[in-house]
């Protein structure tokens, strides 16, 4: 009896499952239809808050919705964390309770506390940003817009330092005499950023004067390195998302 010959055909590979926190799902939704324009947009709001609106407890809530806001916009569009999840529930009742103090208002050590949280939002979106717009493994208008948002934020960042140094500093902020109000600060935390050195209101103390050179020391880097090679490498791929 003749021997049936085996089927040397390899089987079917076995499906992967790939989890929704892996960097492969990140890139996924982001390129399918999450686009940085929202985060840029949240990002505007916290920007025409801080310039237009008046100091005061109205303002200081709007503020912590905001960047939360931001925070999670940034989450979502990055696709680093689904909108219904444990982090983004736990971020939000955060949020909820630092509004209420907000809101609330209080002495200086509260308000500048108030600051401390808006800037680690701030600076928590950074992160989320600058990881999604790495993932995606190529440069694109996403990588663009995502580089534009970390640049304003990054004036964001130090508005919000700056206020919690002048609400907790023993002195005033300003060498000209006085802490300032939140729009002033706005405006002279992105004068630095750009090193536009107008004078018209300089940091009094050591503390002031390390952050307005840190701040400039940072915005001309990001411009000249990170700005500079996204423009360079426009529509060229960067490499294979990392996918460990």
């Amino acid at each position: 009896m003749a021997e049936i010959e085996a089927d040397s055909s390899p089987p079917d590979a076995p499906s992967v499952f790939v989890p929704p926190w892996a960097p492969q799902s990140r890139v996924a939704r982001l390129r399918s239809s999450h686009s940085y324009g929202f985060v840029l947009v949240v990002v505007v709001c916290s920007v025409a808050v801080i310039a237009i609106a008046p100091d005061g407890p109205v303002a200081s809530m709007l503020l912590v919705i905001i960047e939360t806001a931001t925070v999670v916009t940034a989450l979502w569009t990055s696709g680093v964390s689904e909108l219904r999840s444990t982090p983004v529930a736990v971020l939000l009742a955060f949020a909820v309770l630092s509004a209420i103090l907000a809101l609330v208002g209080g002495g200086d050590v509260l308000q500048g506390s108030i600051f401390i949280v808006d800037a680690a939002l701030v600076a928590s979106a950074i992160i989320v940003i600058a990881r999604g717009a790495v993932d995606q493994g190529e440069v694109n208008r996403q990588s663009l817009r995502a580089a534009i948002a970390i640049y304003v934020l990054l004036g964001l960042l130090f508005v919000f330092v700056y206020s919690a140094a002048a609400e907790l500093g023993s002195g005033p902020f300003f060498a000209q005499g006085t802490d300032g109000t939140t729009s002033l600060r706005f405006y002279f935390s992105f004068v630095t950023l750009a090193t536009l050195g107008y004078g018209d209101y300089t940091p009094a103390g050591d503390v002031g004067h390390l952050l307005a050179v840190s701040e400039a020391i940072v915005g001309q880097l990001y411009l000249v390195i990170v700005i500079a090679l996204v423009i360079g490498h426009f529509g060229r791929t960067t490499g294979k998302p990392n996918v460990k």
